[in-house]
């Protein structure tokens, strides 16, 4: 882990996506975070010593899926599975599919395994996943303001997490998808899918992979902005910049409960190896997501920080 020594910055931006609105400043305490995603060595440990199954391992219980027959209800999880040709945008099932028995130690599926790829991040973890893992460690789970504050490694303001040019000089800063999504990836930047800790340079802070490779878990509940929950943001004309801001209650009317299940959403930051400039650009510290956080996907992991 390093040292975080905390500090006001600006979160969000006004360049891209509507989500990542409205700009406001932002203050956070010091903290250590871990200097990498957490690897499937060490997610391995965790599971060898306390016996732990994740949620893509267990059978989904079916009054979670009222709608879902019985005989569907297996344990797995996501898996990105790209067609051979161009597609419209408008549809992830397209390239997405929900893959029995997908876990962990199987990101691809029952076919696949993770034999050789200890230093990469651990994926198909949920929320629940990543919680129980920072507890046995006695760390915790970032909150959105922590981790983009950290991500920006000293550069505020700044697009990415090394500047404003997406590839200075024409090199590959982080493991981002290259060519035309979802079906033409040429792999340019040594990577198809996840690549080992610490293959890129580290940010200002000396943090890898915050952008690109895997997405990472927060623990804020997700809100369609910055503003929502009304403990996160303060006027610009205020004296008062908010202090270690979090969102851990999701708010009325939808923003917070998932596909309409009652599941809770949690927001996810850095962006992966899917992310494209045709289709998501979002490795970027102020980029933003919701996910579910029962979900585990083959390009969402996570890190901890603690105090």
């Amino acid at each position: 882990m390093v040292w975080i020594a905390g500090g006001t910055f600006w979160l969000g931006s006004e360049d891209f996506y509507f989500e990542e609105r409205p700009v406001h400043q932002v203050r956070v305490d010091g903290f250590w975070m871990d200097t990498h995603p957490v690897t499937v060595a060490e997610f391995r440990r965790f599971v060898n010593e306390t016996g732990y199954v994740t949620v893509a391992e267990r059978v989904p219980a079916a009054a979670d899926y009222p709608d879902v027959p019985p005989e569907n209800l297996v344990p797995g999880s996501l898996v990105f599975t790209p067609p051979d040709h161009r597609v419209p945008l408008d549809d992830y099932r397209r390239w997405w599919s929900y893959v029995p028995h997908a876990d962990w130690r199987h990101p691809e599926g029952p076919g696949s395994n993770v034999g050789e790829r200890n230093r990469h991040p651990v994926t198909q973890v949920s929320y629940l996943d990543a919680v129980a893992y920072a507890q046995w460690a006695g760390k915790q789970i970032a909150t959105e303001a922590q981790w983009e504050f950290a991500a920006r490694g000293g550069l505020d303001r700044k697009a990415y997490v090394w500047g404003d040019e997406f590839e200075p000089r024409g090199r590959p800063m982080a493991n981002v998808w290259h060519g035309e999504f979802p079906w033409q990836n040429t792999g340019r930047d040594g990577y198809e899918r996840t690549s080992p800790v610490g293959k890129f340079r580290p940010n200002g802070y000396g943090l890898y992979d915050m952008a690109g490779n895997v997405w990472e878990w927060t623990s804020d509940v997700y809100t369609a902005d910055h503003s929502v929950s009304g403990k996160n943001i303060t006027p610009a004309s205020s004296c008062c910049v908010p202090t270690n801001p979090r969102i851990g209650v999701a708010p009325q009317g939808g923003d917070g409960d998932g596909e309409g299940q009652g599941f809770v959403r949690r927001v996810i930051k850095g962006g992966s190896h899917l992310c494209a400039p045709n289709y998501c650009r979002r490795y970027r510290p102020a980029a933003r997501q919701g996910e579910t956080e029962e979900a585990a996907t083959g390009h969402l992991g996570f890190r901890c920080i603690a105090y």
